[in-house]
This record gives C-alpha cells, sequence and structure tokens, in this order.
C-alpha cells in the first residue's frame, strides 16, 4: 500500500511474511498464492506491499538462478504484490515448533550474517518495483548478549562495515539504494534504540540505520519521542519501522492478571519480560514463564510489559492490554511532522499461531481477514495523520 506524504514523498505499508512458515523457494510462491493475494483482495486492492521473508535456503536459490528470480518478480506482478523491504532477522526455522534463542544465530560476529545479507541486498536490488529506488532490510541488531565479547563486537563491526562497501557497489552496478536496519530487541547487545546510538555513530554510514519495531519499543518502556529525537540528533537514520503492539499487564501482582498472562506463555517463541525500576531503570527476563515462576525475578509494583506481537487491531481481553498507544506515538513522530523520518512501514505480527488457542485462527481465511484487520487499522492512522492512500 502506497500513500502520499504531505511533503509529496511516498510511504510505503507492507505486511511481513515471516507470519507464513516457508524456509524454500516453493514455499515462498505457495505464500503468494494462499495468502499474499488473498489478502489483497480482501482489503480490495490492485496493489498490495509486502515484507518479504526470504530463508536461508530459499534465498540461496533466488541468488545462484537468475531465471528464479525473475520468476519471483512476475510472480509477484501476477498476483498484485510489491516488495520494497525484506525482513532479515531470521535466518533459518522462524517457522519450527520451538525458535526461542535460534532466532539470533548466525550473528553479526559468524560470517553467514554478512553472506545471507548481501544475498538479501542484491535480491531486493531485483525484486524492487520499476518506479521504486529504495529497498530496505531490517536484521538482527548484533547479537544476543550473552557470549558477545570485544573480540565479537570487532568481527561484527567489521562486516557491517563491508556489508555498507558492498551496499554502495551494488548501487553503482544496479542504481539501486539499499540500506539495512539494525532491529533493537530485549535481550540483544542492541535492546534499545539509544543501544544503537554508540555501533552506529562508529560506523557512521548513512546505508546502516535502525529498524524501529514498536513492540519492542514498548517492551523496553522507551518513549518513542524521546528515542526518535535521539536518533536525529545523532543522525542515524531510522530506514524502516515495524508496526507492532506489545503485551501489557498494569497490575501484575494480581492473580487474575498472573492467570491471564500465563495463557501467552508459549513453547515457541522468545518472550522478554520487563518491568520499570524505582529509579527508572530496567528489569527484565527472557521469557515470560520466567517472569511468572513462583519466587520470579520481577517485582510485580509496576507494569509489565512481554515481547509477544499481539494483533494491532485486537487488544487482549481485560485484564491485560496492548501497547498500541505507543505505536500510535512512535507513528506520528515517524510520519506525521512536516518530512517523514521513514518511508518504510511494515505490520509484523507474527505470533498468530502462538497466541492461546482460543484467539489462534482455525482456518486459512480466519488468518486472512486479521492482517487486513491489521493493514485497515494501520491505514487509517496514516490517513488521520493527513497521508493520503494511492491506488
Amino acid at each position: 500500500m502506497r500513500f502520499r506524504h504531505p511533503d509529496g514523498s511516498t510511504v510505503h505499508l507492507a505486511y511481513c511474511t515471516n507470519v507464513h512458515p516457508a524456509e524454500t523457494l516453493d514455499g515462498v510462491l505457495a505464500q503468494l498464492r494462499d495468502h499474499c493475494e488473498p489478502v489483497r483482495k480482501r482489503l480490495g486492492r490492485d496493489r498490495l506491499g509486502i515484507g518479504l521473508w526470504l530463508a536461508r535456503d530459499a534465498a540461496h536459490a533466488l541468488v545462484t538462478d537468475p531465471a528464479a528470480l525473475r520468476g519471483l518478480r512476475t510472480e509477484l506482478d501476477r498476483r498484485g504484490l510489491e516488495v520494497v523491504t525484506l525482513n532479515g532477522f531470521p535466518y533459518e526455522g522462524f517457522g519450527a515448533e520451538e525458535v526461542k534463542y535460534r532466532v539470533y544465530k548466525p550473528d553479526w560476529a559468524d560470517p553467514e550474517r554478512l553472506e545471507h545479507t548481501t544475498s538479501l541486498a542484491r535480491l531486493l536490488a531485483g525484486l524492487l518495483p520499476d518506479d521504486v529506488t529504495d529497498g530496505t532490510i531490517s536484521t538482527l541488531p548484533l547479537a544476543w548478549r550473552t557470549a558477545y565479547d570485544d573480540t565479537r563486537a570487532d568481527k561484527a563491526r567489521a562486516a557491517l562495515v563491508t556489508l555498507a562497501e558492498r551496499l554502495d557497489a551494488l548501487q553503482e552496478l544496479t542504481g539501486r539504494s539499499i540500506r539495512i536496519g539494525l532491529e533493537p530487541e530485549p535481550g540483544c547487545v542492541v535492546e534499545t534504540t539509544h543501544d544503537a546510538l554508540a555501533p552506529l555513530t562508529a560506523i557512521a554510514h548513512d546505508r546502516i540505520g535502525v529498524c524501529v519495531d514498536t513492540c519492542h519499543l514498548a517492551t523496553s518502556f522507551e518513549d518513542p519521542h524521546t528515542a526518535l529525537d535521539a536518533l536525529t540528533d545523532a543522525r542515524v537514520p531510522v530506514v524502516k519501522s515495524q508496526l507492532s503492539a506489545a503485551l501489557h499487564a498494569e497490575h501484575p501482582a494480581d492473580p487474575a492478571v498472573r492467570e491471564a498472562l500465563a495463557a501467552f506463555a508459549e513453547p515457541r517463541f522468545l518472550h522478554q519480560t520487563r518491568t520499570t525500576t524505582p529509579d527508572g531503570g530496567l528489569h527484565g527476563t527472557d521469557d515470560l514463564d520466567e517472569a511468572l515462576a513462583d519466587g520470579g525475578p520481577l517485582a510485580d509494583t509496576a507494569p509489565w510489559r512481554a515481547h509477544f506481537h499481539v494483533p494491532l487491531h485486537a487488544a487482549p481481553a481485560a485484564p491485560l492490554t496492548s501497547t498500541l498507544p505507543v505505536l500510535e506515538a512512535a507513528l506520528t513522530r515517524l510520519v506525521g511532522g512536516p518530512h517523514p523520518l521513514t518511508r518504510h512501514l511494515e505490520v509484523e505480527t507474527y505470533t498468530w499461531q502462538a497466541l492461546p488457542p482460543e484467539l489462534r485462527p482455525r482456518a486459512r481465511a480466519q488468518l486472512t481477514d486479521g492482517i487486513a484487520a491489521e493493514l485497515t487499522l494501520a491505514r487509517d492512522l496514516l490517513t488521520d495523520l493527513g497521508l493520503k492512500e494511492l491506488p
């Protein structure tokens, strides 16, 4: 979906396909047929943006076979779909029964991460619509925090510098500008936007910036305006933003609240949980079940937030809620000013099948309806900010 900002620039809205498990190129093509095109039709639109997730095997098949890449581009066009952004965070196995810590491997100290991201950039340059010259890719925020020492930090920095040089060369070759955004996430080396400032200002290259995920922003209790102002002041570009909402519990000491939270503790993904401390700091656990354990480490005198991407249009039932207001505040700062801070927005609710059983879509059509409803909400927020939806 495309929107005209009051300054005349185009803002793109997509939804991320990591909600549909697929490791191979055939799986990706099936996604387009079974999910993405039906969402477009459900919205009644001739064109729909998707934030494509290409796992290692799918990316390898495309980068080694130009005919396969042309075929994917043809299939996108045929189904009324367009790609201006990729999700390069998960490497493989994102649809596995247990993902947890595996999603952080390989990290930016491992050569595989550089090579995979380079492949994604080359592929995106070939997938961009004919009238679009700028593409973006979100990626791992350096590494999970454990086992990350100075040696690995040096390797990660060198890899990102090399990537920036490759992206410069790619633009000279293709005329397409591809930028990469580290996506701050709780528990990682770069947990917050503040954590991103030092490594990115050290690299100081406008092709390497931040992807602001509004669920992660909220889980870490960051104020959107403060966070985005700091990035702007440091001249760190907001490459893209993922529109998502976290799980919020206002009164975690209440037994009914804890019971409701327990329904969201599940074995597939990590649900890092955070609360604020009296001195304004953060205290957290790597997963929701750790926070809920008897005698758990989190104080229950202040609200809790959990890294669980809940559907944007459907907040959990009381006594829980979502951090949609954080998303709204961030979006106001991102695109509500005289010039947008980013032009690539991506709805990323990948946890539909991890929701409590009674909230999960039971048929493909229900998932289609849910994704369409999220995009409709995002569209309405954008038009309320003065953007005009384009055909």
